[in-house]
């Protein structure tokens, strides 16, 4: 009985340190973030009837070049040349009406010269000649708008460039104002990119960036960021953005892969794995190991910008914290632990902050 008393004689106090892989803050530095994206025309243009109507006659394909005032395509023209033809008409009854009503005009005044009629009936056939140039006036404008509309039915290219895009296919009945051609006009290319909603606070308008090719990696072209989208896209979440790229003509064709390189500066920020970062009702923490005892201090940091795996802490930490790298969800402040390396070799933390050799302290089974 002696013997398993003293056995079993062990203090509640006594837990054991829970290992944890610990980091030391490192400086982020310079670098350099490169956006994917791809080549555009300045100026793209969707191209549309202004009438709706079947479309009889598709005359360009993705890919052809086009001139200014080349035909593009053709609707069904006849019920708009009809509607002319009856404007036509109008306008040649009208002006029947108008040859009358200034023949009786010039009758009646005569007639009024000898007081042979009223003055009343001469304001009146005057009143009727001016009514009748009304006339005239108006059919003469409805059959201007009855050969627009006509003239609509042929879609001509506005200017010179490539055709990018086809939105509809001969024998397909469209709306007046659906586009029927993506126009990609001759004239300076850019590169249109998305920018992550963590990078926008660092990318405005006229910043200086360098775009290269996926096609010819070894070349880079100097450019400036035209615009940026105030708001993000609903479903990607991310800033459309575009480059003009000061390249020599034919430099760059439309929709090649292209990257946009931006210099990145934190200055002194420090960086830690993501991993190690806590966010709990908006305030950020990390767990810093207290070198005296081994026991864990949640501090509370300001953290920078978000990178693939690291994140810059621009206050909170200094080079030389032994900050927990991961699984600080499980930890508790003031939890005594055992600091482990990434190859689970037990870390001595002394004043320098340099790693120790392997520590007979802790278990095998963890090392």
């Amino acid at each position: 009985m002696i013997a398993v008393a003293a056995c079993g004689d062990r203090s509640p106090d006594a837990a054991v340190a829970r290992p944890v892989l610990v980091v030391q803050p490192s400086a982020q530095g310079a670098g350099d973030d490169a956006f994917a994206g791809d080549v555009r025309a300045r100026e793209e243009s969707p191209l549309a009837f202004r009438v709706g109507g079947n479309l009889v006659e598709r005359r360009v394909d993705v890919g052809d070049r086009v001139e200014r005032g080349q035909v593009l395509a053709i609707l069904d023209g006849d019920d708009y040349a009809a509607r002319a033809r009856a404007a036509r008409a109008q306008l040649a009854a009208a002006e029947a009406e108008l040859s009358r009503a200034r023949a009786d005009q010039s009758r009646v005044a005569k007639l009024g010269e000898d007081r042979l009629v009223s003055r009343s009936a001469i304001d009146a056939q005057n009143a009727a000649a001016t009514a009748a140039q009304g006339q005239v006036t108006a059919a003469r404008a409805e059959l201007d708008v009855a050969n627009n509309q006509a003239a609509y039915t042929r879609l001509e290219a506005p200017a010179d460039g490539v055709i990018a895009a086809r939105q509809a296919e001969a024998g397909q009945v469209v709306a007046a104002g659906q586009a029927i051609f993506t126009l990609a006009a001759d004239g300076p290319r850019e590169v249109a990119f998305a920018i992550p909603e963590g990078a926008i606070e660092q990318v405005e308008p006229g910043m200086a960036v360098e775009v290269s090719l996926w096609s010819a990696p070894g070349k880079r072209w100097p450019g400036t960021i035209r615009e940026v989208s105030p708001a993000a896209d609903p479903a990607s979440r991310t800033y459309a953005a575009r480059v003009a790229v000061d390249a020599p003509p034919g430099a760059l064709e439309l929709g090649q892969s292209a990257r946009v390189h931006m210099d990145r500066h934190t200055g002194d920020a420090l960086a830690v794995p993501l991993a190690a970062v806590l966010e709990v009702d908006g305030a950020t923490s990390v767990f810093v190991v207290d070198p005296s005892d081994s026991t864990l201090e949640q501090r509370a940091v300001q953290v920078g910008r978000y990178g693939a795996s690291r994140v810059a802490v621009t206050s909170g930490l200094a080079p030389g914290d032994w900050v927990v790298a991961a699984g600080g969800h499980l930890l508790q402040d003031g939890q005594a632990v055992s600091p482990v390396d990434r190859d689970n070799r037990p870390v001595r933390l002394g004043a320098g902050g340099k790693d120790g050799p392997p520590s007979s302290d802790v278990p095998a089974g963890d090392r």
